[in-house]
């Protein structure tokens, strides 16, 4: 089973980080991937870069509207994520709580299903076939 752990801060959190020193920071989240990968349930994991560096495409009208970061009324930030394979729920929790993150910072978990669960309705569309091709091919 794969799952998601989305990481979520909020401005505690991020005033938090500015106090401690950002190679604490980078070696906490380094031994926690190090952990991760010798447990062999590592599968990907990213930073973003700051939200001012982001933007919004809002579809709600007839021409989608790009609006720049930071996002307005947004109490948290998507920082990041971890993809972990793992053979439960339950493991993935106790990784999720694991995780080096401090006061005002969530990790949302979401399992990812597999696309013949996503699209069990749907195994003859042409599309599910050509995703099913190019993930069988490891792209």
């Amino acid at each position: 089973m794969k799952y998601m752990l989305i990481m979520r801060d909020t401005q505690e959190a991020f005033e938090a980080s500015q106090k401690v020193d950002f190679e604490e920071i980078i070696n906490a989240m380094g031994a926690y991937n190090e952990s991760l990968i010798k447990a062999g349930v590592f599968a990907s994991a990213e930073g973003l870069a700051p939200a001012t560096e982001g933007f919004v495409v809002d579809f709600a009208g007839e021409k989608p509207i790009v609006t720049d970061g930071p996002y307005g009324e947004t109490h948290e930030l998507f920082n990041g994520f971890w993809i972990l394979e793992v053979s439960s729920k339950e493991e993935a929790i106790e990784w999720a709580s694991r995780a080096p993150l401090g006061p005002g910072s969530k990790l949302e978990v979401r399992r990812i299903p597999t696309a013949e669960e996503a699209f069990a309705d749907y195994a003859d569309n042409e599309y599910v076939k050509k995703g099913a091709e190019r993930r069988s091919d490891g792209r």
